[in-house]
């Protein structure tokens, strides 16, 4: 592919100097459409994500089966993510980026279809939501290296902190109009209103006009192309000791959401709206944070920010894991949001500026595995400690291990570095 950005977009209108840093991404046309797509589509996958934990607890009243629903949604990412980078190499991207948002809406009208007849029980639940799970794995890999074609590789870091804020603007909106929804109407509508959702960027995705992109031809099977992007990725100590940080927040740190119907009903004595506040708190904080990131006209200092922010996610974490009162969740799961999502942008801009475009979506598919695919494990991990321990000590103990988790970062790679190094490294 070219790297000049005007050959990446040459139908881009001319750059207007005027914008501000934040969003310089917005210039290019491609980006525009993919973002008014996206901030639709995403309030209604939100939506569908908090009404099914919320129906999966109702029927069961089970934390283990919570776990059990965290890992079906998310274990195929773990073994498929590879075929979805090996895909996204060999293959155009944009096409299939379509594809996957095409069978994401099919699964979800057939969710609210089950669910509106009164014919969805647990097993439904967790099937779709593990075949939900098999179309990420092909769309999380392609969708990330798609970036680079719509912004060029200088604008590529405000383009992933302005999707991550797209992103979370639909976490912190999406979980609140789910609770009153539910309350209102059940979650089968939830679940309608999403399979809508995904029009708004099937059609953004047809209106794009895309620079081909050469592609190489290549004999390599998708196991040989996911271990050459893993030996990258390995090889390089900037992603390496980003991406294993990164993966203990994935495997403990983020698995407070699994908590969340726990906490909503049982601990703080709520409802759906409890919940539907709880999760749009640490959306709105996530928000906050991919905007504050968005704002950076740089790469340096990235691991240093790292660091600062997994520490952060870890102490609030232990905090939330003890708290009892409403009003103190919802401060402190806003910080959470915010570091866990700095965290995020923060190791995908490292990698995705150090990774050669002929292995970019390979190595998006390593960042995919070991940040979504350990998700499923530690959702069956909590799950299991939650119903022998109780998840404020499950919580807890996350907490801590995401905190040595940052400790040893920054022994390992700040402090050993120095500024100066640590740096240029970055």
């Amino acid at each position: 592919m070219k790297s000049d950005r005007t050959a990446v977009n040459a139908s881009v209108p001319a750059r207007f100097p005027a914008v501000s840093t934040r969003f310089r991404a917005m210039q290019h046309r491609n980006f525009q459409l993919f973002i008014a797509g996206q901030l639709i589509s995403l309030i209604g996958t939100w939506m569908q994500n908090m009404a099914q934990l919320w129906l999966v607890y109702k029927l069961t009243h089970s934390a283990a089966l919570l776990g059990v629903f965290g890992f079906a949604s998310q274990v195929p990412m773990l073994f498929l993510s590879s075929l979805g980078g090996f895909v996204g190499d060999r293959f155009d991207r944009h096409r299939g980026v379509i594809v996957t948002q095409s069978i994401s809406m099919i699964l979800a009208f057939a969710l609210a279809g089950l669910t509106l007849t009164n014919l969805i029980n647990k097993w439904e639940l967790i099937g779709i939501a593990f075949l939900v799970g098999i179309v990420n794995a092909f769309d999380v890999p392609i969708r990330q290296a798609f970036f680079v074609q719509m912004v060029g590789k200088e604008d590529l870091p405000n383009a992933i902190a302005l999707n991550s804020s797209i992103f979370n603007a639909a976490r912190a909106v999406g979980p609140a109009i789910a609770g009153f929804a539910i309350a209102l109407v059940g979650a089968g509508w939830c679940f309608f209103l999403n399979g809508l959702s995904f029009v708004a960027v099937i059609v953004a995705l047809l209106m794009m006009r895309i620079e081909p992109r050469e592609i190489k031809p290549s004999a390599d099977s998708p196991l040989k192309s996911f271990v050459q992007g893993f030996r990258f990725a390995m090889s390089d100590m900037p992603v390496r000791s980003a991406l294993l940080l990164l993966s203990t927040l994935s495997l403990f740190g983020l698995q407070y959401a699994v908590f969340m119907p726990i906490y909503a009903q049982d601990i703080l004595g709520g409802n759906a709206r409890t919940l539907g506040w709880l999760m749009s708190s640490a959306g709105a904080g996530a928000v906050i944070g991919a905007l504050q990131f968005a704002a950076r006209t740089h790469y340096r200092g990235l691991a240093r920010w790292i660091a600062a922010t997994s520490t952060t996610c870890a102490v609030c974490l232990i905090l939330f894991s003890q708290a009892k009162i409403f009003w103190l969740c919802v401060p402190v799961l806003f910080v959470v949001g915010f570091a866990a999502t700095s965290q995020m942008a923060a190791t995908n801009t490292l990698i995705q500026n150090r990774v050669p475009d002929e292995l970019r979506s390979r190595v998006m598919a390593v960042y995919a595995t070991m940040f979504m695919g350990v998700q499923p494990i530690g959702a069956l991990i909590a799950g299991g400690l939650a119903k022998r321990f109780g998840p404020q000590t499950t919580l807890t103990l996350f907490g801590l291990l995401v905190l040595l988790g940052s400790v040893i970062f920054i022994v390992r790679v700040v402090m050993r570095l120095g500024e100066t190094q640590t740096a240029a490294a970055d």
